[in-house]
């Protein structure tokens, strides 16, 4: 897994009842974007974590425009 800093990560949920949730990254203090990472969540808590198989990494959207070929 590879981050950069400004990179979300999605948590999905692991038991019935508890949904996915997502938390910004805000510092990687691994070497070449991989783990462990410091997150912050929507109520502003932050945690280091090292995520697993249930975590997607999801890039933030390129502002520049596509070009169709």
């Amino acid at each position: 897994m590879h981050a950069k800093t400004g990179d979300r990560l999605l948590v999905h949920g692991r038991t019935v009842g508890h949904g996915d949730h997502v938390v910004e990254i805000v510092e990687v203090l691994g070497t070449n974007g991989e783990p462990p990472y410091r997150v912050r969540a929507e109520d502003g808590h932050e945690t280091i974590m090292w995520p697993g198989p249930d975590c997607v990494v999801q890039h933030p959207k390129s502002t520049e425009p596509h070009t169709i070929r």
